[in-house]
């Protein structure tokens, strides 16, 4: 069995309502449900529910953050013990047949704990979503620093060499779409709920890339309108910035050993 959950924050019912309905459109694939966690001020999306007895709703009355809206639906995926759970974005569109690739792929690669597909812009472009882990200064020069400054440690932190053509261990992969085993969170933990936003992807692929692979699968693809809102409104760069704190506080800054290992043992696979 396959559950899904989106966290919702007043978005538009027919980009939901879309994504709803090409998950459970998805053939040869057995959704038990998908997990509605809505930390909107109202519930006005409630009805998004309505579309099928598969969609689970459940309003929260306040905004928990992305991770801890995400566990709650990863809770009820552990406990009714599903094989997978995918952790979308509510402006994902899927390509043909991603979820049952994917799902067929993690079944002949028991030792995947994650997979991440193929990331496109609306317009077809490739998005650099396979990354290191991260130092503090790769952030910075990401935020406040223009593309043309850096751009060598860039591509190499966005791993770009690999021009994005060849299923690969990545011990950073986007939060956009996360596909998940079940047991693999069982041992390695969920979301970690310090995070209201944004690194929490970073930590739950390195923890899970510490004991199993973490995949990047370009054989299937989504669609995804990456809108990088944190570099455009300064109460989100606030909070962009607030949460890595809490993430370099947790793993280390300049020093952080485990980080130096993994990118040094993924570059040596891509060389």
């Amino acid at each position: 069995m396959i559950s899904a959950s989106i966290v919702l924050y007043h978005n538009k019912f027919e980009e939901i309502s879309s994504l709803i309905n090409s998950i459970l459109s998805s053939v040869d694939v057995n959704i038990s449900n998908i997990f509605l966690i809505d930390n909107s001020s109202n519930d006005s999306l409630k009805t998004l529910k309505f579309i099928d007895k598969k969609v689970i709703y459940i309003f929260n009355n306040k905004n928990l953050g992305y991770g801890k809206g995400h566990n709650i639906g990863l809770r009820i995926a552990l406990k009714e013990k599903n094989k997978y759970h995918i952790v979308i974005n509510p402006d994902v569109k899927l390509g043909d047949a991603v979820i049952q690739k994917i799902a067929g792929f993690m079944n002949e690669n028991p030792d995947v704990g994650q997979v991440m597909p193929k990331v496109l812009y609306p317009n077809g472009q490739v998005q650099y979503l396979c990354k290191l882990i991260p130092s503090p200064f790769d952030l910075f020069i990401r935020i406040f620093i223009p593309k043309k400054i850096f751009k060598k440690r860039r591509n190499l932190f966005q791993l770009k060499f690999t021009n994005y053509d060849k299923i690969m261990e990545v011990p950073y992969l986007s939060g956009c779409f996360m596909f998940l085993r079940t047991k693999v969170l069982d041992d390695i933990g969920l979301f970690d709920e310090r995070f209201f936003m944004y690194p929490e992807d970073i930590d739950l692929t390195r923890r899970i890339n510490e004991k199993y692979k973490t995949i990047f699968y370009p054989k299937t693809f989504i669609y995804h309108a990456h809108a990088k809102e944190s570099f455009k409104k300064i109460k989100l760069l606030y909070i962009h910035l607030l949460n890595l704190i809490i993430y370099f506080n947790k793993w280390g800054w300049i020093f952080d050993s485990k980080r130096r290992k993994i990118n040094k043992r993924i570059l040596k696979q891509l060389n």
